[in-house]
C-alpha cells in the first residue's frame, strides 16, 4: 500500500468522524435546520443506492446487467461515498466472497488469531476499519476485476475517483447555497450533506463486514459465517440480509421474504420495470429449500 493511499485512507475515516462530532456539537446549539438534515437524507440515499445496487449487486455480482450509462451513473454515486476507487472496491468484495472467513479474506472477523473477549474485538475492529489500513490481504485488480478494467467507463470513472469525492462535497454545499442563500447555511449543508453522511454510510457498510459475520440469525447454510441483521437492513438498501447474500451472491435481490426490507432490490425491481435492468437473477423456490438451515437441536420440539 503506497504512503498516499495509506493518507487517503486516514483522511477518508477520520474526516467524516471528526465532521460527526461537529455536527453533533451544532445540532445540540441548535444550529442545524431541516434544509441540512434533507440534504443530509438525500445524498445518504443516492450514495447509497449507489453502493449497494451500483458497486455491489450490478458490477461485483452482476445479477443484472444494464446500459452503460446506468452503469456508469451509479459508479459515480457509488464514488461519491467515498468507500475507494470502484475497480479496487470490486476487486476486494470478490475475494472477500472466494475466501469468506478463510485465510485470505480481506475483512474477516474471524481470523485474527486471538480468543477471549479481546480477541472478538480485535477481529471485530479488524473486520470494521482495520483492513483499510493494512496492505496484506488486498486483492490485486487484474486477477479479480479484469472485466472492469476492460471497461472503458468504468476504468475512467475509477480513475477519477477524487473528482467525484469533490463533486460529492460540492453538491450539498451548492443545494445548501441555493436554498439559504447564505454561506452558513452552504457550510452546514456541507457538513451534514458531506462528512455527516459520508461518516454515517461508512460505517454502516462497515457494520456488514464486521457485525454480520459475529451477530445474527443464519437462515441458510453457507461455509462462512454469514449472518442476517434484520436491523441494520433499512440503513443498508438491505445488505444486511448478509446469510440470505451469501447463500446466493449472484441474486439482485438480499431480502428473499416480504417482511425483509430490501430497498435496494426495489430500484433494480423499478429499473427493470423502465427497461434499464434486464437478465434480473432470481432464486427459485426450490433453491431457497434445498439451502435452508436445519433447525438445531434446540429448537426441535417431541413428538406427541
Amino acid at each position: 500500500m503506497t504512503r498516499a493511499t495509506r493518507i487517503g485512507n486516514v483522511l477518508g475515516v477520520f474526516a467524516p468522524a471528526v465532521g460527526f462530532v461537529l455536527a453533533v456539537g451544532l445540532l445540540w446549539d441548535r444550529f442545524v435546520g431541516p434544509q441540512a438534515l434533507a440534504i443530509l437524507a438525500v445524498m445518504y440515499v443516492l450514495t447509497g443506492l449507489g453502493i449497494t445496487v451500483g458497486f455491489h449487486r450490478l458490477l461485483t455480482h452482476r445479477s443484472f446487467e444494464a446500459p452503460a450509462a446506468v452503469r456508469a451513473a451509479f459508479a459515480v454515486l457509488g464514488s461519491m461515498a467515498v468507500q475507494g476507487p470502484v475497480i479496487h472496491w470490486v476487486a476486494d468484495h470478490r475475494k472477500h466472497h472466494a475466501f469468506t472467513d478463510e485465510e485470505g479474506d480481506p475483512h474477516s472477523p474471524h481470523l485474527h488469531g486471538r480468543g477471549g473477549a479481546l480477541g472478538a474485538v480485535a477481529g471485530l475492529w479488524h473486520a470494521h476499519v482495520g483492513w483499510l489500513f493494512s496492505g496484506s490481504g488486498r486483492a490485486a485488480a487484474q486477477r479479480y476485476a479484469r472485466d472492469l478494467l476492460a471497461d472503458p467507463a468504468i476504468r475512467i470513472v475509477s480513475r477519477t475517483f477524487v473528482v467525484w469525492v469533490a463533486l460529492g462535497l460540492a453538491l450539498p454545499f451548492a443545494v445548501g447555497l441555493a436554498w439559504t442563500g447564505t454561506l452558513r447555511g452552504a457550510l452546514i449543508a456541507l457538513l451534514w450533506g458531506g462528512l455527516v453522511r459520508i461518516f454515517l454510510l461508512h460505517h454502516v457498510t462497515f457494520a456488514i463486514n464486521s457485525l454480520c459475520h459475529f451477530l445474527g440469525r443464519r437462515r441458510f447454510r453457507t461455509r462462512d459465517q454469514s449472518r442476517n441483521l434484520a436491523w441494520l437492513a433499512p440503513l443498508s438498501f438491505g445488505e444486511a440480509w448478509h446469510n440470505n447474500h451469501h447463500a446466493f451472491p449472484t441474486s439482485a435481490f438480499h431480502g428473499l421474504r416480504r417482511r425483509e426490507f430490501d430497498a435496494g432490490g426495489w430500484v433494480i425491481l423499478a429499473l427493470e420495470r423502465l427497461g434499464l435492468a434486464r437478465n434480473v437473477t432470481r432464486v427459485s423456490g426450490p433453491a431457497l429449500t434445498a439451502k435452508r438451515e436445519p433447525p438445531t437441536p434446540s429448537s426441535l420440539t417431541p413428538s406427541s
